[in-house]
């Protein structure tokens, strides 16, 4: 099937859980009519959180907010190792998505999973600070920085949810070998309608590397945010009313 024939035929799906997705995903979405209630949970293992390698030993992670290559230009609170924790419903869903990609000499590169609530509110005050902007021309050249928030800056993520990861899909040998992310428009968390995943102002290949990575994780339950070609939730979420705020390890 061709990458067209593809996308009509997601289309109808697409349009019938995009309104669940933009309730659940936590950037720049209408408030919840419940907020989630933070857990207790004091480390990865009470909250049922699950690290991808240990499913997926080999998975390929740049985990952004552990080191400095970020809007913020540091280590994010909450991010003591650079790896992915999901609940485990999530993670073997993740799991599907990549031996499935392997059949086609393809793989994931994951920048986020799961966000503690800590590290959600290191956000907010970067936010609030209007001096710091040393990293605009990388993340939002277009923007003011007084609009970063709500729109794709959150006080509340779905990321703290356990559900939600942001990553791209990469293109690999036909021995497997060496792989390189897609071009997909722009780069991870480029603030500004250009990373839409249905923006106009990108080019044919790019939109179609765009719907390659939607449809592989709407094959396993997962649901893009129309905002961020990078950033999907699966559904129904397995815990959609409590957050997590322990540590990424």
């Amino acid at each position: 099937m061709s990458a067209t024939a593809r996308a009509d035929a997601y289309r109808p799906r697409a349009t019938a859980v995009l309104l669940a997705a933009a309730l659940l995903s936590g950037c720049a979405t209408p408030v919840q009519r419940h907020d989630p209630v933070v857990s207790s949970a004091r480390h990865a293992t009470a909250a049922g959180l699950v690290g991808i390698r240990t499913l997926v030993p080999d998975m390929r992670l740049d985990i952004r907010y552990a080191g400095a290559h970020n809007f913020v230009g540091r280590p994010i609170d909450g991010y003591e190792a650079a790896n992915c924790l999901l609940l485990r419903p999530a993670a073997e869903a993740l799991r599907r998505v990549e031996l499935a990609l392997r059949a086609q000499h393809r793989r994931l590169l994951i920048y986020d999973c799961y966000r503690p609530v800590r590290a959600v509110a290191d956000f907010m005050r970067w936010a609030r600070d209007p001096g710091d902007q040393a990293h605009k021309d990388e993340f939002y050249p277009l923007l003011d920085k007084r609009d970063l928030v709500p729109q794709y800056i959150a006080e509340k993520s779905g990321h703290s949810r356990g559900a939600t990861l942001d990553l791209t899909l990469m293109q690999c040998a036909d021995d497997d070998g060496a792989c390189a992310p897609l071009d997909m428009g722009t780069g991870f968390d480029y603030f500004g309608e250009l990373a839409h995943t249905e923006a106009t102002a990108i080019t044919p290949a790019q939109r179609e590397s765009r719907h390659a990575l939607r449809d592989a994780m709407a094959a396993a339950g997962f649901v893009n945010y129309a905002d961020e070609w990078w950033h999907y939730t699966l559904q129904p979420e397995p815990s959609p009313r409590t957050a997590y705020d322990v540590p990424v390890r």
